[in-house]
């Protein structure tokens, strides 16, 4: 199988790289990386319209190459889809995160969006991140991620369907399919001055709270030190509002 590998934290990125040797020994796999030049988080589904867009082939120092762009996440599923690399994908893996992106928080999540982009233009999509700690062990993402694209080649899942993986720090527990948490997000904003008397602002996550978990949802299982695995689909109607609002307004 045929599989384009993409981040969000950059090419040079430890997590990508532990990821890419890891998809590399799962057997049939084909694999080509292209990836951002440098970081885009929080770019969520941003494309580049406005200026040009650069390619280097980048070499791995094991006698593999890929290759960065100073364009987002989209950008590179997108250009796969264009023709860069000899090959279309059939499976998309966005990752490995540097960082959580768990309930509502994929909606900014650049490493998200690149396993979306995958399920918008054909191909399915897996997103793996890891939670945000002092010192990073990617081998048990890289090892969830590589499982669970061997269960997406041989299966398939749905079209217009993807996946987001999060892995707690430490030593998993085990792995739990979940459901999307709902977070109230609250952000502060710092307002500060620059030497010349110029405002300028840092924006931060203050208090970031969770509603009641469902029993269910990737947040409940990551924090109780599970693998959460996650079935995603970018549409976003309300079914349950849709037949009552066309009753109001038609």
């Amino acid at each position: 199988m045929k599989v384009l590998l993409t981040n969000d934290d950059g090419i040079q990125a430890t997590g990508l790289n532990v990821l890419r040797k890891a998809l590399l020994e799962v057997p049939g796999v084909e694999l080509a990386v292209i990836a951002p030049d440098s970081n885009r988080s929080a770019t969520a589904r941003s494309i580049t319209i406005r200026h040009p867009l650069w390619v280097e082939e980048v070499e791995f120092g094991d006698g593999t190459t890929g290759f960065a762009t100073d364009g987002t996440p989209v950008d590179c599923v997108r250009f796969a889809a264009l023709g860069l690399i000899e090959f279309r994908p059939e499976l998309i893996v966005s990752g490995i995160n540097h960082g959580s992106n768990l309930g509502d928080d994929i909606t900014y999540s650049g490493t998200v969006s690149g396993a979306l982009e995958g399920a918008l233009l054909g191909p399915p999509g897996i997103a793996v991140s890891v939670k945000r700690t002092a010192t990073y062990d990617f081998g048990p993402s890289a090892a969830a991620a590589a499982r669970v694209a061997a269960a997406v080649l041989k299966h398939g899942i749905p079209a217009r369907t993807f996946i987001n993986i999060n892995v707690p720090a430490g030593t998993p527990k085990g792995m739990r399919v979940t459901s999307q948490a709902k977070r109230n997000h609250v952000t502060k904003i710092d307002a500060r001055t620059d030497p010349r008397g110029g405002a300028y602002y840092w924006i931060e996550e203050a208090l970031d709270e969770y509603h009641p978990d469902s029993g269910r949802t990737d947040h409940e299982a990551v924090r109780e030190g599970f693998i959460s695995v996650t079935p995603l689909q970018p549409d976003m109607t309300a079914y349950d509002v849709l037949e009552g609002l066309a009753r109001d307004l038609t």
